[in-house]
């Protein structure tokens, strides 16, 4: 079986975190993607140790699989000349450099798709390449703050806490992956390319759904709020006699049944509990009530209660927990693969699976510049020439 991708040539000009987990999912299902390097230094994460495996960044690894490396100097005539080359034979195109920045290079959009017509160009910004914000520098944290994310983060009347990974690139990735897809899609009906756009601010105002919807109706500004949910109760996370445990209760059906799991009849009985509505206009007395029962169970013996009843429950793994839970090792969430120094590396699975062209995970995260040599020589450079690019810096 082969990845649904197979064929499709991906040039990556991106680094950091939402362009190359953009290209790694579309690596992970087959495509061949040439990740571009900067010589002599890299990608910036494959400085963002600690932590390391014997002196690879994990952050670099963790979202460079199935690629092939290649360095080369853009700022070069020479180094310029070999992205030409090279976009005559690629489908698609993604860079995350800042706004005007390809242009420069007579790299941008409008120049590529006069070399490559049916190309693909994937351009990935901080707040888009247009409006008043184009130039200006963005990270995940800044569009955390920036976007919304962190005013409605945390315990209330507390200072102000970011999402526990970077959500706003990761997003970011998710939707120029979709963009790039859609693109490709309509490609194989008019065979023509086109300029796909993806940023960080979009990906985060986007994401906001629901509350987004209640302030645009109401004029109401969500707070932070912990563990709970603004529309939902109980839907959060109750101290237990050793910890938390979260009990999510999204509906009148699941709230019976876990007033009955967790012998709360009279809960189950009161009028201002009824409802969700009434549950939400209560949801200080309810929480209350709730706690005072859980705080005499231990997690596990509430977490089994719940789960018995069929009522949403459980508790609040670490990373390393739910990384050797036995449901993501059935499910292919950790794999192992050869590195060429580490030897045997340990590496996340791919996250959707199709049942006939399913994705894998194929080729380790590469060296700095591992495959520069070999991608000239299919491009016809000669062994002297590569030399001179060598020595001159250029690749």
């Amino acid at each position: 079986m082969v990845g649904p991708l197979q064929g499709i040539k991906i040039l990556e000009l991106s680094r950091t975190l939402a362009g190359p987990f953009c290209s790694m999912l579309l690596a992970d299902m087959g495509a061949d993607v040439l990740k571009v390097e900067q010589p002599g230094v890299g990608d910036e994460t494959r400085g963002y140790t600690p932590p390391a495996l014997e002196g690879e960044s994990c952050y670099f690894m963790s979202l460079n699989r199935n690629k092939k490396g290649m360095t080369l100097n853009l700022k070069t005539e020479e180094g310029r000349e070999i992205v030409k080359r090279l976009i005559k034979e690629s489908d698609i195109l993604i860079e995350n450099f800042r706004t005007g920045t390809m242009e420069k290079f007579g790299l941008g959009y409008e120049e590529l798709k006069k070399i490559n017509p049916r190309l693909i160009y994937c351009g990935v910004s901080g707040f888009g390449r247009t409006g008043p914000m184009k130039n200006e520098p963005a990270y995940d944290l800044l569009l955390q703050a920036f976007g919304g994310l962190m005013s409605v983060t945390g315990e209330p009347d507390r200072p102000p806490v970011k999402v526990g990974f970077s959500i706003v690139d990761l997003t970011t990735g998710l939707y120029a992956a979709l963009g790039i897809m859609m693109a490709l899609w309509v490609r194989e009906k008019n065979s023509k390319g086109q300029y796909v756009e993806a940023s960080l601010l979009e990906s985060i105002v986007s994401l906001q759904t629901y509350l987004a919807q209640g302030v645009l109706a109401t004029g109401k500004v969500p707070q932070p709020m912990g563990s709970a949910h603004p529309n939902i109760a109980p839907y959060q996370a109750f101290e237990t006699k050793d910890g938390y445990v979260i009990i999510a209760v999204p509906n009148d059906w699941l709230w019976r049944k876990m007033c009955d799991a967790l012998g709360l009849g009279e809960l189950k009985e009161n009028p201002k509990f009824a409802l969700n509505k009434n549950r939400v206009d209560n949801r200080t007395e309810l929480i209350t009530l709730m706690t005072e029962f859980t705080k005499t169970k231990s997690t596990l013996e509430i977490t089994k209660m719940l789960k018995e009843a069929g009522v949403p429950g459980g508790p609040i793994n670490n990373i390393a927990q739910i990384l050797s839970e036995q449901q993501v090792i059935n499910r292919g969430m950790v794999q192992e693969i050869d590195h060429p120094t580490i030897g045997s590396l340990k590496i996340l699975g791919v996250p959707f699976k199709l049942s006939e062209t399913p994705g894998s995970v194929r080729l380790a995260p590469p060296l700095l510049g591992q495959h520069t040599v070999g991608v000239l020589e299919r491009l016809g450079y000669s062994a002297s020439e590569i030399t001179v690019l060598e020595e001159k810096g250029i690749v």
